[in-house]
């Protein structure tokens, strides 16, 4: 699932760039979330993306190279990175349960601001849709109106399949649960039904006739209003999550005889059946086959169609870019963006994300703070979603509430290459079995474990020296199994044995 914006208090950006004098007011967050956007960027290194405005923003500030999400599908990803705690604290798995039924009494990273004299506000998706947290926020959070297609047939198709579909059917989704005191939905049902709409869409439209257009013009207009007051405005762009429906004019930048297909589309040797999936998220939509890879025309369709999707979203943050400049926030605002999960793109022959693959856990991350250090440094650090919400705390001046499983990542502004955590930690569940995964400096060890205990059903071990497409598992491989069992060990130590070098 993204990208977010961050502003922070002056008294902890002075100790962090060195400012010598601290100014009186607090520095505002600008938290941007971007859906389903993987590190396949140009400031990463994929100069066939054009992404122009997160590379300048990158060019401001720290690049993490290496980020990972907890668990890669919306959201259990977004509710670690927002309540600063891993899944099996959490116990959000799925997309229909709500962490304050797990939860009740936690405090979100927005409402830790809200409770600390920031003025909060939500613009589209920033928890996951449906879920939304009313405490989090000072004022009524906001959605884009408005359909997520372009063309007028597609529209007319939609609307004449969902009619028929909720007359047959009844509602796609039913709340199965709201907190008796709040309100708040608690647990929502799988949705019974979907009517099938493309899985890309140019309409010749603009920028604002689809929804994150709308969203821009919302957080711009509400910059201009709350621009004298310290704000944290969380910003949540759509796109790329399917489907990919972008201006045509961003899919011109991509002629479609220069799309490459996945250099490696086939699962990796010896991967066991468990680790992959069938990507049924994408073959919910028309004219992607239920069954067996796609056409490599449908691929190179889609393919460029995320490319598309991402130009859009980048337009966008241009915008809010240019906003905070003409508006004089620039040196009060430090800002951090990030995508709640990768995105497979026919590597290993899956889409989609759901998998404990590089692919699906790597996350693009950049934060940027007044008075940088080292604009534009790269640091290859080990970090974590988790680790998000004490950076936040630590840059504002803000008490770090009890609970936090992250480490703030402050230090890294000073020093790029300082010794950092020695793993990163993500899981996936599949029914009974759940993939535990930990990404060192140098190898992915992933095992699948019975939820009820006992030996794992299968293990993965990938060097990422020799191999960092992941295209060989060596889990079973003699002169790897003195390997395999240190991080065997490693992995079951968890988080806690995996910190930095005390400061």
């Amino acid at each position: 699932m993204t990208v977010m914006f961050i502003v922070v208090t002056a008294g902890a950006l002075a100790a962090t760039a060195g400012a010598e004098e601290t100014p009186a007011r607090k520095f505002n967050v600008l938290f941007i979330a971007v859906d389903d956007l993987k590190p396949e960027l140009g400031c990463y290194g994929a100069s066939h993306v054009k992404s122009p405005h997160i590379d300048a923003l990158a060019s401001e500030g720290l690049l993490f190279e290496r980020a990972y999400c907890q668990q890669a599908v919306c959201s259990p990803s977004r509710t670690s990175l927002l309540l600063g705690r891993r899944p099996d604290t959490t116990r959000v798995y799925d997309l229909q349960t709500h962490f304050r039924k797990t939860l009740p009494d936690v405090v979100t990273l927005p409402q830790h601001f809200k409770n600390h004299g920031y003025y909060t506000l939500g613009l589209s998706k920033i928890f996951h849709g449906g879920l939304d947290d009313p405490q989090s926020w000072s004022v009524p959070h906001w959605n884009p109106q408005g359909p997520g297609y372009g063309k007028p047939e597609t529209l007319a198709a939609l609307a004449e399949e969902t009619a028929r579909l909720r007359r047959e059917r009844g509602p796609a989704t039913e709340v199965m649960e709201r907190d008796p005191k709040t309100g708040t939905v608690l647990r929502v049902t799988a949705p019974k039904w979907r009517a099938r709409g493309p899985a890309w869409e140019d309409p010749d439209v603009a920028d604002d006739a689809l929804p994150d257009g709308k969203t821009t013009n919302e957080a711009v207009r509400l910059l201009r209003e709350i621009k004298d007051r310290p704000f944290f405005l969380a910003v949540g762009y759509l796109k790329p999550h399917l489907p990919f429906v972008a201006p045509k004019r961003y899919f011109d930048l991509y002629p479609r005889e220069e799309i490459a297909l996945a250099p490696n589309p086939n699962p990796p040797r010896n991967c066991p059946p468990i680790a992959l999936t069938t990507w049924g998220e994408l073959r919910a939509y028309k004219g992607i086959p239920a069954r067996g890879p796609l056409p490599d025309e449908t691929a190179r369709d889609l393919i460029r169609a995320y490319y598309a999707a991402v130009s859009y979203t980048d337009a966008q943050i241009g915008r809010l870019m240019a906003t905070l400049d003409e508006l004089g926030l620039k040196e009060d605002t430090v800002v951090i963006l990030w995508g709640d999960h990768g995105w497979h793109l026919g590597d290993h022959g899956l889409w989609c994300k759901h998998t404990n693959f590089e692919s699906a856990t790597r996350v693009p991350l950049i934060l940027r703070v007044p008075g940088q250090k080292h604009p534009g440094a790269k640091t290859q650090a080990l970090v974590e979603f988790v680790d998000i919400y004490p950076t936040l705390c630590e840059l504002c001046g803000l008490p770090l509430p009890e609970g936090l499983e992250g480490t703030g990542m402050a230090p890294l502004l000073d020093d790029p290459a300082r010794p950092w955590k020695a793993a990163a930690f993500s899981q996936y569940p599949r029914g009974s079995v759940m993939g535990y995964s930990m990404r060192t400096e140098r190898f992915r060890y992933t095992e699948w474990r019975p939820r009820k205990g006992g030996q794992p059903a299968a293990a993965e071990l990938y060097d990422h020296e020799a191999d960092p497409r992941e295209d060989v598992n060596l889990a079973d491989e003699s002169e790897f199994s003195s390997i395999r069992r240190e991080l065997s060990e490693r992995l079951e130590a968890g988080w806690q044995a995996a910190v930095p070098p005390t400061r």
